[in-house]
């Protein structure tokens, strides 16, 4: 039986200064975007070694849209790196660089190395495990507002209700960067926007793990809405639109699949529509009144998400959405702007 496996990348910290090394290949990828050049003879007078100057080449001469180098990265291929599995060391000879991998866990291969200014960025192959059976599904209910992910399992009633802080974060940095651009500060608008991306990310890797370590303990599946194009309905509210589109639904939805990957918990998706509107006892339509729900019909009252999430629970998967991950499902069709590495 042929075993799945899965690209991960893993940010490791490193203690070499690599200046020099990365000045080099600032200037390898300034001659690649000026000369569209993809020869290492090319760029061998500038001195960095040959076998990461052909990944530079290679990133920065075909693409046709860059025109100025801004982050650069020495970019260390497969071939050149050793793994020591007694050891657990990972061994880059062209840099001469050991890294501890004690921490990661168990992988088939080293695909590439990325190398910045303070951390190495270990991209591995791991093996799949088997999907577990489960016979109940928690259902996750994401939001914009509120919660960021509201989970419920209507075998038991329970619910969670995690990430509170991040509408908050949104709100704070939003208002701090209206009055710097007011002021025409717009460098330190871009960092504290990059600050806002690195607080958002954590929480929401912080929120996938719980999210998963509940459907392991539970022994449950996870159910998400299909959320596929919600970003284009225009019938939105100025306040909302802001949310919708600061807060990354992908994010935290990729985040998810890759830690269930990785445990063997199973993923489907169902249709949004109605998800908080259904009352989840009688099934019948309710009235939601902001994060309040009352349901006409049977006199079931409870909170607007939690009782969505449990209706997404309930609901039929898609069956497109069955056993297949997005990530999964684009390379399918074909489509090249889908990451194939999730970061850890």
């Amino acid at each position: 039986m042929k075993t799945n496996q899965m690209l991960l990348t893993y940010k490791v910290k490193h203690d070499r200064d690599l200046s020099t090394e990365l000045e080099k290949a600032r200037k390898v990828a300034e001659y690649a975007i000026e000369h569209r050049s993809r020869s290492s003879a090319d760029v061998k007078h500038i001195g960095l070694k040959s076998v990461i100057a052909n990944q530079i080449l290679r990133k920065y001469g075909s693409d046709r849209k860059a025109r100025a180098v801004t982050n650069v990265v020495l970019i260390v291929p497969g071939q050149s790196i050793r793994y020591h599995s007694q050891s657990r060391i990972i061994s880059v000879s062209c840099l001469k660089m050991n890294l501890d991998a004690r921490f990661l866990p168990p992988f088939e291969k080293v695909n590439q190395i990325e190398l910045n200014e303070e951390y190495a960025f270990v991209t591995v192959t791991i093996n799949e495990p088997p999907l577990r059976e489960v016979d109940h599904w928690i259902g996750v209910d994401r939001n914009t507002t509120g919660h960021v992910a509201v989970m419920g399992n209507p075998e038991t009633g329970k619910v969670w209700k995690l990430g509170k802080q991040c509408h908050h974060v949104h709100n704070k940095y939003k208002n701090i960067r209206r009055k710097l651009q007011k002021q025409g500060c717009y460098k330190e608008v871009k960092e504290l926007k990059n600050r806002e991306n690195r607080i958002v990310r954590d929480i929401n890797h912080k929120i996938s793990k719980k999210i998963v370590d509940i459907a392991v303990q539970n022994a449950c599946g996870i159910k998400m809405e299909q959320l596929d194009g919600i970003r284009n309905n225009r019938k939105q509210t100025s306040s909302f639109r802001y949310s919708l589109h600061s807060w990354s639904f992908y994010q935290l939805q990729r985040m998810i699949e890759y830690k269930a990957k990785l445990l063997g918990v199973p993923i489907a998706y169902v249709a949004p529509q109605f998800t908080s509107q259904m009352c989840s006892r009688c099934g019948l339509l309710g009235v939601r009144n902001g994060k309040g729900f009352t349901c006409p019909h049977c006199g079931h009252v409870d909170h607007a998400d939690a009782n969505a999430s449990f209706n997404i629970a309930l609901r039929p998967s898609i069956e497109e959405g069955v056993g297949r991950l997005y990530a999964d499902r684009d390379a399918c069709k074909g489509r090249i702007d889908t990451p194939q590495e999730a970061t850890s």
